[in-house]
């Protein structure tokens, strides 16, 4: 799937910059465009991979480069301001060439959450191509302020997109990491997961082509209809020596004297790994009934690819999802050491961390308002003596 992305403010930067990275590593040519867009000047040099020309810095006049300071409404004011400075950099891209539009955004700041929505509604009024939407939650511990900003962002944001991704950092966040550290790793496991679902389908010249492909239509149906996806991922390393010996398939069959039992075996680990993937960590943590679309991609060396098991796999999808929309296949990676299962879930309902950050976001809302007339009236008592009033200068 060939997309054109654009990372807003500082997270959205940061994944972007992954993203590319990710392509550079494994040559999956994802990426066909990517612009970086943010208010802080020093956010955007910061970048390894985006080129500078698409390096798009908006609200000079309002914060000379400063960033918002996590103030969304002024991030969404900027964004509207600008929106034509944006669209420059868009207009370099080859949209004939590209899929469909992913806005990558951290949705607890200000810059990203306030302007990935409004960037999302302007691509969407011009383009015929999908526009997603990549949000990042931000975890329990950032504070009421994230909170209450990730809540707004998120209502407007899954709105304005054909369909949001969500990736949750509190289920993520590991206790003792430093703040760079478990961002760095976090970064790499949202890439990691969209990177093989993405890149499912792309086949060099002369290279392996699945038996049953996934392509971009596969995975715009299955984002088709909109709301809320989460992705679960898992995989086991495989000796893919590439040599007709025991090594072959001992890690994942269990060797390979006798090619019924390969095959049996081949079939169950696949099995278990979708599963693995869908109830394991997901991007979003959900329950999984009651997702209304679903697609399931298992990648790695094609020795390892087994249709049954893809199939007895996406039938166990459909049961436990309840949906009839569950589409599978395979993504044949010749030179990975790996087999992994990738599980789309779009427009899942029942999440809730969803919930909790709404009902995090409502009190933070009246903590803010309650905090704000206590300071005007704290103000007005240190400054006003009625005893001996002065006179205001002007």
């Amino acid at each position: 799937m060939k997309l054109a992305m654009i990372g807003f403010g500082q997270a959205g930067g940061k994944v972007l910059d992954k993203f590319l990275e990710y392509d550079d590593k494994h040559g999956s040519n994802i990426v066909r465009a990517a612009v970086a867009v943010n208010t802080a000047k020093a956010d955007l040099m910061g970048l390894d991979h985006v080129p500078e020309e698409n390096r798009v810095l908006i609200g000079q006049s309002r914060v000379k480069g400063h960033g918002v300071g996590a103030d969304n409404e002024l991030g969404a004011e900027i964004a509207e301001e600008d929106i034509d400075e944006v669209q420059g950099a868009i207009d370099s891209i080859p949209v004939h060439e590209v899929d469909a539009f992913l806005v990558i955004a951290g949705l607890g700041g200000g810059t990203g959450s306030g302007g990935a929505p409004v960037l999302a509604k302007h691509i969407k009024r011009i383009y015929t191509e999908p526009v997603y939407g990549l949000g990042i939650l931000p975890g329990g511990d950032e504070g009421g302020i994230y909170t209450l900003n990730a809540a707004r962002s998120f209502q407007t944001f899954v709105r304005e997109v054909d369909n949001l991704l969500v990736f949750d950092n509190d289920a993520w966040r590991k206790t003792g990491e430093s703040v760079q550290g478990g961002y760095d790793e976090i970064n790499d496991e949202i890439v990691k997961r969209f990177g093989v679902l993405f890149g499912a389908g792309e086949v060099d010249q002369g290279g392996e082509v699945a038996e049953s492909v996934v392509d971009s239509s596969e995975i715009i149906n299955t984002l088709a209809g909109g709301g809320v996806s989460t992705v679960g991922y898992a995989s086991e390393t495989v000796e893919n020596s590439g040599s007709s010996g025991g090594g072959l398939l001992s890690k994942f069959t269990g060797g390979s004297n006798s090619q019924p039992e390969d095959s049996a075996n081949t079939t169950n680990r696949i099995t278990s790994l979708v599963r693995k993937a869908a109830l394991g960590r997901l991007t979003l943590p959900c329950e999984i009934d009651g997702a209304e679309r679903a697609l399931l991609v298992t990648a790695g060396p094609p020795a390892f690819l087994n249709r049954k098991g893809i199939e007895r796999g996406r039938k166990w999808l459909e049961e436990q999802t309840g949906s009839m929309e569950v589409r599978g296949g395979d993504y044949p990676v010749p030179d990975s050491g790996s087999v992994a299962a990738v599980v789309l879930l779009s427009g899942v309902t029942n999440v809730p961390r969803i919930k909790e950050l709404q009902q995090v976001a409502i009190e933070a809302q009246e903590n803010i308002d309650e905090i704000r007339d206590e300071s005007e009236e704290n103000l007005q008592n240190l400054v006003e003596d009625d005893d001996d009033e002065l006179e205001s200068l002007f």
